[in-house]
């Protein structure tokens, strides 16, 4: 867990870094997907996407897309 991540759930404070690309607009998970993550293990998409302010089937949608990606990569790994 980053260094900020840790210091705010020891705080018991939100994350006010918005520049953060974990940042989230969630106080009840302290602001911060890292902390979210690891307070609540894995999570539904209807819950990523309270999280994130998207649809359930955007979460959807990007959770597809990135898995594409990553068979894609993992792929031309392995002919290499």
């Amino acid at each position: 867990m980053r260094e900020c991540a840790k210091k705010c759930r020891q705080n018991r404070e939100g994350c006010e870094k918005t520049d953060c690309r974990l940042f989230i607009e969630f106080p009840e998970d302290q602001n911060c997907t890292l902390i979210a993550s690891a307070k609540h293990g894995p999570m539904t998409l209807e819950e990523i996407g309270k999280r994130h302010h998207i649809s359930t089937v955007r979460a959807k949608q990007i959770l597809d897309a990135t898995l594409l990606k990553l068979k894609k990569t993992l792929s031309r790994t392995n002919t290499i």
